[in-house]
């Protein structure tokens, strides 16, 4: 799978967070050697996710790392809050859904533009999101 020691943590408690983010995700993206439409389709998605764990989560972080599995090469997101929750799963995936005032795309959104999302969250428990992008053969 993956080694702790390739994971890469960037905290997020600002918008230029963010953006380094999106930046941190881009070249790692190239480095992997993603096509361009995949590392514009990750590096949205991150951005989605990042934006929802400072304006619903209060903030938190994203860790960025390289994962196999067997044959198999890609990269992993995960993003880490401690705020309030979600206290419906289901709901906060469909499209249209906000709580904010935006749009209502981020979570379904980004599960549109990874091959793997779990999300996990409680009321009162924080919310882990985790995506994973794989590299065609």
């Amino acid at each position: 799978m993956a080694n702790e020691a390739d994971v890469k943590v960037m905290p997020l408690r600002s918008d230029e967070d963010v953006v380094r983010l999106r930046q941190m995700v881009r070249e790692q993206m190239v480095a992997a050697g993603f096509s361009l439409i995949d590392q514009t389709k990750i590096v949205t998605a991150s951005s989605e996710l990042a934006r929802n764990t400072l304006r619903y989560g209060g903030g938190g972080e994203a860790r960025v790392l390289h994962v196999n599995n067997g044959m198999r090469r890609g990269l992993a997101l995960e993003f880490i809050d401690q705020g309030p929750g979600i206290p419906d799963i289901a709901q906060a995936l469909k499209d249209g859904y906000t709580t904010g005032g935006g749009m209502g795309l981020g979570l379904s959104g980004a599960k549109r533009l990874s091959d793997e999302f779990e999300i996990e969250s409680a009321p009162g428990a924080g919310t882990t999101v985790k995506i994973r992008k794989w590299k065609p053969f």
